[in-house]
């Protein structure tokens, strides 16, 4: 059973980079369940063993960003800091990390304006994950009120993607203004709700 559960680690750990290569290469749309099963070596039954599409293939994308972000933010957050500068830095290592994989992102976002079914299917696992975001940031999410609070981020993020997708800084300058005029925005719009 743990070999079994390894390999799964390890065929997710291996389709993910090679799907994101592909749609750098290609372009998103262009890019197959066959086309990533020959590019790591396995029969297409065993890459649907593990995922159900190439949507699931984005969503598994996802939580290994997730994972190496928790990881980054640690088991606490900073006290010394404001919620609003906890977040800044954990939504900066977030995209710092996509960055890792820029043109096969820029692809996949690129192939969103095409085909907005794939992102609105995204939605609610990139919700997810700005609700783990603010999880690694100290903000509460329980609630009607984390609720709006995971939504808000949710905004929040896919806008300062429109700007990373074209900052080619080294120090994604652009990206960090946005990210800080946007917070700067939710957090008086939090204030006017009352859910600070």
């Amino acid at each position: 059973m743990a070999q079994k559960s390894a390999k799964k680690g390890s065929l997710k750990e291996k389709a993910v980079p090679a799907a994101l290569a592909l749609a750098a290469d290609k372009g998103w749309a262009a890019v197959s369940l066959n086309d990533i099963a020959r590019k790591i070596r396995v029969p297409l039954a065993e890459l649907h063993e593990h995922f159900e599409d190439r949507a699931d293939i984005l969503t598994a994308w996802g939580r290994q960003i997730d994972k190496q972000v928790l990881e980054k933010a640690g088991a606490k957050p900073d006290p010394e800091l404001s919620p609003r500068d906890r977040l800044f830095d954990v939504m900066m290592t977030r995209l710092e990390i996509l960055s890792q994989t820029r043109a096969g992102a820029r692809a996949i976002l690129k192939s969103f304006k095409t085909d907005p079914k794939q992102a609105v299917i995204e939605l609610p696992h990139l919700g997810r994950s700005m609700s783990w975001m603010l999880e690694a940031a100290g903000i509460e999410t329980g609630g009607l009120k984390g609720s709006l609070k995971i939504a808000g981020l949710l905004a929040l993020y896919i806008y300062t993607l429109r700007v990373w997708q074209d900052d080619d800084s080294a120090d994604l300058g652009k990206t960090m203004a946005a990210l800080d005029r946007n917070l700067g925005r939710a957090e008086e719009w939090a204030k006017t709700l009352g859910l600070t």
